[in-house]
């Protein structure tokens, strides 16, 4: 069972990847925005832009995850749907002037999408990786921080790049 499991997974995976020229959309709106803009030759990262295929996979598992924690009463989920957190969560992160400093020398795009911050990017260690992805964790109502940051140049961007760029 497991092993069936598995292969579905895949499958799915697989069948949601982008075709040869396929243009991606940001199609639910999700919060995305450049912290910061040093390092140069640092990859663009697609953030929540994908194709046509992945918006249908990702449809339901979205509905589903932004009501399960209203629905179950807990205390930190007065709204609705945890989508609803995201646009305040950026607002707090461009309002954040202490960010300047911990993100000098870096490159750093954020993603939001329900509740759960994505730094992608490319920082100069991991000192500056740990202090950025504490500071982000500090903002109200962030539940998780999803830190998928380059720290040497010349490595694999651990994060999908944004075709072109």
């Amino acid at each position: 069972m497991p092993c069936l499991l598995l292969g579905l997974l895949l499958a799915g995976a697989t069948c949601a990847q982008p075709t040869e020229g396929e243009a991606l959309r940001n199609w639910f709106d999700d919060p995305f925005l450049a912290l910061s803009r040093d390092q140069a030759g640092c990859p663009e990262p697609a953030g929540p832009r994908v194709s046509e295929a992945e918006r249908r996979t990702q449809a339901h598992r979205r509905a589903e995850k932004g009501t399960t924690c209203w629905l179950a009463g807990e205390p930190d989920c007065a709204q609705s749907s945890a989508y609803r957190y995201d646009a305040g969560i950026a607002e707090a992160l461009r309002a954040a002037p202490s960010l300047g400093a911990t993100l000098a020398g870096s490159s750093v795009w954020i993603t939001v999408q329900g509740r759960v911050v994505y730094a992608e990017g490319c920082v100069r260690d991991g000192a500056q990786a740990a202090a950025l992805e504490r500071r982000l964790r500090a903002l109200p109502h962030v539940q998780q921080v999803i830190p998928l940051l380059r720290l040497q140049a010349g490595q694999r961007p651990p994060y999908r790049v944004f075709p072109g760029r």
